[in-house]
């Protein structure tokens, strides 16, 4: 998987581009891919050599996302921060990625800003186009956090998921211990079978088997 971070730009496969202008791209899910070693400020400069422009939306965007390690905790945020575009924006600037780790996960919380690629220099969105705005993050979460908090609310089918995941491997591993008969190396078990034989033999008279 490809190490996400910050300042990493993506473009929709599809994405319509200067006559001339070629870039090198990673995919990465559901119909975008990476640019290789260009941000913002460069993929401005060179689409704007080629007549176009790169303009940018004004509200940010913000999800959250689980996952057993750092790296797939960023791409599930990043994921569903990219379902929440319509086509009208056909880029998007990871802002910011910020980290928590927990005992058996990893915990991710990634701001994106929409761009569009065109030839015109001004941004016009319809209200059905312009994604939601990052909010205001709180100290605390409130009762009914999954339907108050929505932010919250998006890493918590992955998270039960994998905690689902987790107690089940758990608890399919207790019962393999239990389950699992007592086996002896042959020769452990010879030199049981040695001993016992010579404790038999050695007890008295009336209780001798052998």
């Amino acid at each position: 998987m490809r190490n996400i971070v910050e300042t990493n730009i993506l473009v929709r496969t599809r994405v319509e581009l200067p006559h001339g202008l070629r870039m090198a791209t990673e995919e990465f899910r559901e119909g975008w891919n990476f640019t290789r070693s260009v941000d913002a400020r460069r993929l401005q400069k060179r689409i704007l050599k080629h007549g176009w422009n790169l303009v940018r939306h004004s509200s940010g965007l913000e999800r959250s996302g689980v996952g057993p390690t750092s790296q797939h905790a960023v791409a599930g945020a990043l994921t569903l921060a990219l379902r929440r575009l319509t086509a009208h924006f056909n880029a998007v600037e990871i802002e910011h990625i910020q980290l928590t780790q927990y005992p058996w996960f990893f915990l991710a919380r990634v701001i994106v800003h929409p761009y569009r690629i065109q030839e015109s220099a001004t941004l016009s969105v319809c209200d059905d186009a312009v994604p939601l705005a990052v909010r205001a993050r709180q100290r605390s979460l409130p009762l009914q956090s999954a339907a108050r908090h929505p932010l919250f609310a998006s890493a918590m089918p992955q998270l039960k998921e994998m905690l689902i995941f987790v107690l089940r491997s758990t608890s399919q591993a207790a019962t393999a211990v239990f389950q699992s008969p007592l086996r002896l190396h042959p020769s452990r078990a010879a030199q049981t079978s040695r001993t016992f034989a010579s404790k038999t033999c050695s007890a008295p008279a009336s209780a001798r088997t052998c």
